[in-house]
């Protein structure tokens, strides 16, 4: 199984049909809605959050969100890190977990780095900002980035780690006042720190660590309220572990009903010709745990330099992954497909002054997309652009997601262009005639080539496709033609 060491910001551009590491390669669900403001979540949450989010409504009424000034805003964003890796991360699960929100229904809406970042940043699908696979970073309008909104309003901003794969190294990252911006690597890595690029020695995610240390310190003396997004490598390919971590031992994993599956007959091509195994899963997680310990000490150090600073109770810090990863699921060990491990992601949320400190457990379905109007919904801002996500302070509840993702380049093989309908019950997704050039443009005739379905309830490793070999009235029982009706809406909304 070959590997992407990727040493440069460019390098997670090509295609691998074969399945590898390299598949980082390319590339709707709600319409755009505005995020419910601080003060209309006081208002109307209330009575909403009774039925819709009993926990939190109990957190927020006990510490009213309106209680707190603008908060301080930590959002931790790793890489490449799926669901089902909480054994690396004991004091960020006992500090944001246990004692914030768990959301254990976390997607991202493109399971590929630079379009679910720039959903992050944006609150957007990727078909509405326009990053569409990862060679195409400068398509976002930076106008409608969550740290435009927070520096207008007054926030001092940073930037520590990864920013987006294809951005020039040398290109200051927009409206961000201090930031060192990493070109992907584990050891030895380059960086921009402030306008000047330059190599630091050491491990990245240590440097990204002591770089949030002293950002957070100025507090001391800097009575502006604060963004920081933080973002390691951890846990992307080449996975390389900190010293003290190379030989850790991890947990034993035997894989799940979707590793490797060997029927896939009702499958697409790619996945029919997918070569992972259950071995090369078993690799892929123990050193993406390895990698993972190093951000658990970076969170614990956040926490207590916050904890010093008495900034704890009114900072909001957000926890989720850019995307999944598959172990092996389906013969695939990499992301960028419609299948649960690659789009579902550990997502964790606190803010102590504004309820959010009881440990609670949120079912709904929520996305990267959330992020930005969560964010805004906190600090009392009011973007001018449209967004798709919707503040997770509110009550809101979506049925359902719009999980996307585009092929780059017109060479054979590979994943296709995808959409998907993703609900907590049943996953609908079609394949098309559609490619993506490097600047995220679009062609093709969109003609569908392939759809699958899943009864999630009774098939949660997504193994029996209940359209392959379906008749018409099959697909009027399962309910596809309003399906394809409501995603077909979802991606052009």
């Amino acid at each position: 199984m070959s590997e992407n060491s990727e040493n440069s910001e460019n390098s997670e551009n090509s295609e691998n049909s074969k399945n590898s590491e390299n598949s980082e390669n390319t590339e709707n669900t709600e319409n755009r809605r505005h995020p419910v403001s601080r003060r209309g979540f006081l208002g109307a949450a209330a009575a909403a959050a009774a039925t819709a989010v009993p926990v939190l409504a109990q957190a927020a009424g006990a510490t009213p969100a309106a209680a707190a000034g603008r908060p301080n805003i930590l959002l931790i964003v790793t890489d490449d890190q799926p669901k089902h890796t909480e054994w690396a991360l004991p004091k960020t699960i006992a500090w944001l977990a246990d004692q914030g929100v768990k959301f254990t229904n976390g997607h991202v809406a493109t399971p590929l780095c630079a379009p679910s970042r720039s959903s992050v940043f944006s609150g957007r699908q990727a078909h509405n900002h326009g990053v569409r696979n990862n060679q195409s970073p400068y398509a976002l309008d930076q106008s409608t980035t969550v740290q435009k909104y927070l520096k207008d309003a007054g926030y001092r901003t940073g930037l520590f780690g990864k920013y987006l794969n294809s951005w020039a190294l040398a290109d200051n990252p927009p409206h961000f006042e201090e930031f060192a911006l990493l070109r992907p690597g584990y050891v030895d890595a380059q960086w921009n720190v402030n306008g000047t690029v330059q190599t630091i020695n050491g491990y990245t995610t240590d440097i990204i660590k002591n770089r949030t240390l002293n950002f957070l310190q100025k507090a001391a003396t800097d009575t502006r309220p604060w963004f920081a997004y933080v973002t390691p490598y951890a846990s992307h390919g080449p996975r390389t572990p900190e010293a003290k971590y190379a030989d850790t031992p991890v947990p034993d994993w035997s894989g799940r009903p979707s590793v490797p599956e060997n029927d896939r007959s009702d499958k697409p091509a790619y996945i029919k010709n997918a070569t992972g195994t259950l071995a090369d899963g078993q690799t892929i997680r123990a050193e993406q745990l390895r990698t993972l310990l190093s951000v658990d000490d970076a969170v614990q150090a956040f926490k207590d330099k916050l904890q010093a600073l008495g900034q704890l109770d009114n900072t909001l810090v957000i926890y989720i992954g850019d995307n999944g990863f598959s172990w092996g699921d389906h013969g695939w060990t990499a992301k960028s497909v419609p299948y649960r491990p690659a789009h579902e992601v550990p997502f964790y949320l606190s803010w102590p002054a504004g309820g959010r400190a009881a440990g609670s457990v949120d079912h709904r379905i929520v996305a990267n997309i959330d992020i930005a109007p969560t964010i805004l919904d906190a600090a009392g801002i009011t973007p001018a652009a449209a967004q798709d996500g919707r503040s997770l302070l509110s009550a809101y509840s979506r049925d359902h997601l719009l999980v996307e993702w585009w092929k780059q380049g017109t060479a054979a093989g590979g994943v296709p262009t995808w959409s998907s309908y993703v609900a907590k019950d049943e996953q609908y997704t079609e394949y098309y005639d559609l490619t993506t050039d490097a600047n995220g443009t679009v062609s093709g005739t969109g003609q569908v080539k392939f759809r699958e379905y899943y009864d999630l309830v009774n098939d949660p490793h997504q193994l029996a496709n209940k359209l392959h070999q379906a008749t018409p009235a099959d697909e009027q029982a399962l309910g596809i033609p309003a399906l394809a009706a409501r995603l077909a809406a979802d991606r052009v909304a």
